[in-house]
């Protein structure tokens, strides 16, 4: 699992200009895939994509994930990275509060060589990460900060849309979304009277959205004591 550290600014001390090569958004458009007509979603496996619009996720649009505190909103995300890692693709977290770790992803499915991991990143320049990473990877999860305003939501849909790529925003997004996944509730196995290893987690979802996903459908994701969160 990659881990980006934040780089140095022009106020740093002893910070010296790099030498001039390929901006960023150059770099981005040589490595990204192109993406065909029919490859437009990409595909979710098991009981989630049963109840997903064509299978799968949409390419170019935003997927909002929520629940409340310990219901599994934190497991719903890492079965979308898992499903993106398990298809080839690279995914990202921005992940501010350090939810996601690298045992609960990897337990959950997804290819920690395929994940970036971005942490600590200051409400003023989280816009600017989510945009960066949506231009190079297929799928970015971001769990939303506290006062992430609807004007910058606007504008990491359109990039979202610009770059086929999936935002899974987690959290109180102020702006519009494909899809609305939010985790109901969750229940356990393998606990007795009192006594007992917690078995498997079954993970209640409800899913809902625009055009074909306008009537809520349901699942049911079962997960391992470890990767549940």
């Amino acid at each position: 699992m990659a881990l980006a550290e934040p780089l140095p600014d022009a106020g740093t001390p002893g910070f010296r200009p790099a030498r001039r090569g390929p901006g960023l958004a150059e770099v981005a458009q040589r490595v990204r895939p192109v993406v065909l007509a029919g490859e437009r979603r990409l595909a979710v496996p098991g009981p989630l994509g049963g109840v997903l619009p064509g299978g799968g996720l949409q390419r170019g649009s935003v997927v909002r994930v929520e629940g409340a505190p310990g219901a599994g909103a934190t497991s719903l995300v890492l079965a979308l990275l898992a499903a993106a890692t398990a298809a080839g693709e690279w995914a990202a977290v921005v992940d501010g509060e350090s939810l996601i770790g690298g045992l609960a992803a990897a337990e959950a499915g997804v290819a920690l060589e395929r994940l970036a991991v971005v942490r600590s990143v200051p409400a003023a320049v989280y816009g600017r990460v989510v945009a960066t990473l949506l231009d190079g990877v297929a799928v970015v999860a971001a769990f939303v900060p506290r006062g992430f305003r609807p004007a910058d939501a606007r504008r990491l849909e359109a990039r979202a849309r610009e770059r086929a790529g999936v935002l899974v925003a987690a959290g109180a997004w102020p702006g519009e979304a494909a899809l609305r996944l939010r985790a109901e509730h969750s229940s356990w196995s393998g606990l007795g009277r009192g006594e007992g290893l917690l078995g498997e987690r079954v993970l209640r979802v409800s899913v809902r959205g625009r055009g074909a996903a306008v009537r809520e459908r349901v699942a049911e994701l079962v997960t391992g004591a470890r990767a549940a969160a």
